[in-house]
Formats: C-alpha cells, sequence, structure tokens
C-alpha cells in the first residue's frame, strides 16, 4: 500500500460508476486530508463543457486543488498517453509537495492505464484510417463495429458501438498486425505503471443509483445543459466525429438542435445512455482485482473511508 515505482510515483483512486458519488466523496476526504484531485474523466478535459460534463465547480476547485481539467478546446482530441503524461507529472508535483494525488473519474480505462502503464502498440497508419472512415461513412458505423465483434470480440465488448474512434483504432490494429487488439494488451504492461490504492464505490441499492442518475440529469438541465450544448453545436468548427461531439449528455442532443426529435425525447436518450454506460462501468468494476470495496449508500461510508489505513500510513 503506497508502494512507490522507481519514478516515486503512488497514488489512492476512488472507483464507482457514475453517480455513486466519487467526487463527492473526494471533496469530503480532501476536506480533511492533505489531497489533491487528479481527474480521471475524458469529459472533463474539455474545456467549456462543464454542465454536461459534472465538472467540478469554480467554487469546488478554489477548495481543493484540481488538475487534468479544461486541457483542450472541445474540437481537439486529447489521448490517453497525453492523459498518462499529465497525469504522472501532476502526481510528481503533488507528491513534491508532501500532499497525496487522489485520482477520481469514471473513465476506466484512464485508471487502467495508470494501473498497467501503456502497451507499445504500432503507431497510426493514416491510409488504413482513411479507408475505415470511408467504409464507416459509406457502410455505416454499425458494419464496422460489426467486424470488429468478429476480429476482436473482448475489444468490442468494452467499445460502445458509437465510439468510432476507438472502433476504428481497433480495426487499424488488426490490420496493421493481424492480431487484435486486446492480445496487445495482454502484453506485459508498458511504460508509465502507477501502483494505485483502489477504493471502490459500490451501489449495494441500484434503485438509489437509477434515482441519482435522473436527479443529476435534471440538475444538469436546470443549470443550463442544452444552452452550453447548443453553443458547441454552432461553433462553426463544429462536426459529429469529434471525440467530445460523442460524448454522453451531448451526442443525444444533436437530432433535438437539428429538429428530428423532441425536446423531451433527447432527454430520455440521455437518460439510457447514461444508464447503459452505469451497467459496463459495473461490469468492468466487478471484474477488477485489489479494490477495497465500500457500500456507497452506507451510513458510516465517510467514516469507513477516513479509517482506511492508507491516509496513516501517509500520515506516519
Amino acid at each position: 500500500m503506497g508502494q512507490r515505482t522507481s519514478s516515486g510515483l503512488w497514488a489512492v483512486a476512488i472507483l464507482g460508476p457514475t453517480a455513486s458519488g466519487k467526487s463527492m466523496v473526494a471533496m469530503d476526504l480532501a476536506g480533511h486530508l492533505p489531497l489533491e484531485i487528479i481527474s480521471a474523466d475524458s469529459a472533463q478535459v474539455f474545456r467549456g463543457l462543464d454542465v454536461g460534463t459534472a465538472k467540478p465547480t469554480r467554487a469546488e476547485q478554489q477548495a481543493v486543488p484540481h488538475h487534468l481539467l479544461d486541457m483542450v478546446d472541445p474540437c481537439a482530441s486529447y489521448s490517453m498517453a497525453r492523459f498518462q503524461e499529465d497525469a504522472m507529472a501532476a502526481m510528481s508535483a503533488v507528491l513534491a509537495r508532501g500532499r497525496i494525488p487522489l485520482v477520481v473519474g469514471g473513465t476506466l480505462m484512464y485508471i487502467r492505464v495508470l494501473e498497467r502503464g501503456l502497451t507499445a502498440l504500432p503507431p497510426a497508419d493514416p491510409q488504413i484510417r482513411a479507408q475505415l472512415r470511408h467504409a464507416a461513412q459509406r457502410q455505416g458505423l454499425a458494419q464496422l463495429y460489426q467486424r470488429l465483434e468478429q476480429c476482436d470480440p473482448r475489444a468490442a465488448a468494452r467499445i460502445h458501438p458509437h465510439d468510432s474512434q476507438r472502433i476504428e483504432r481497433a480495426l487499424e490494429v488488426f490490420e496493421l498486425t493481424g492480431r487484435p487488439l486486446s492480445d496487445w494488451h495482454d502484453q506485459q504492461p508498458g511504460w508509465g505503471r502507477i501502483p494505485l490504492v483502489k477504493l471502490g464505490l459500490w451501489p449495494v441499492q441500484r434503485a438509489i443509483l437509477h434515482q441519482r442518475v435522473r436527479q443529476r440529469l435534471t440538475g444538469m438541465v436546470q443549470d443550463g445543459l442544452f444552452e452550453e450544448a447548443e453553443r458547441f453545436w454552432r461553433d462553426e468548427r463544429f462536426h459529429t466525429g469529434l471525440p467530445a461531439a460523442r460524448l454522453i449528455g451531448y451526442r443525444q442532443l444533436w437530432p433535438y438542435f437539428s429538429g428530428r426529435i423532441t425536446r423531451e425525447r433527447a432527454l430520455a436518450d440521455v437518460a439510457r445512455a447514461t444508464n447503459a454506460l452505469v451497467r459496463r462501468q459495473l461490469t468492468l468494476l466487478r471484474a477488477w482485482p485489489g479494490i477495497d470495496w465500500f457500500a456507497a449508500e452506507g451510513r458510516d461510508l465517510r467514516h469507513c473511508l477516513w479509517q482506511h489505513p492508507v491516509w496513516r500510513e501517509h500520515m506516519a
């Protein structure tokens, strides 16, 4: 616990599905312990997308140092490799100040790459990628996803059918090497492996989790979700292929702005997509080894987390 790498890096991570209370728990812990928060959220890296990504408020960011928020413009991209590099730099600075880096976020692939490191995957091939994008435009992304299910079913199980960027990358690796992307990920972990003390919030009462999802969406609408999304949609650089344009909570609104569906249908689609994300997250978390689990709805959750030995070890 708290074991350091040769680089001296380590961190505590709070894991759990969307709406399980990770951010609230992190803020509570940071109010009593010398913590700084490292965001592991692939949506919160985009500047100007605050409401729909449930980004910490300005007041919360002033109360507790947060890192890896607002890293790029919504019309840009942010890679897994860049996340790992930025996270390692942030952790190094936090530890140098004698504080604890606390990794918090719902992008489980980000947390996994911290724990396992980056595998030396083959570089991108512009010609193959262009062919795949042309096929997606001609045949539809669903056809590409079916190809992925055939050549790499394990990768297909982890990738959302609408995630064109990751679908294309997985197929690109297979075309280049003849090996599924999953086989590459099974290799010896690569550069940047960081020991994590993993604290998990498990939703014992699933009905409460679904209620939190509904309440969260209602709050986002009240805080200006539609207005924020419309500003992005009207940006002259906007197109639906952008990584930020495919985010849950935004992607489902584009048909509404185009006049193809009602506002109520758009909100229902957001709720449905969020619940599907929660199910995928729970499947991944259930099989993730080494997590110290706590009931997300437990009345003594705060006390149990405060009593975790990782804090005593660091403060000793």
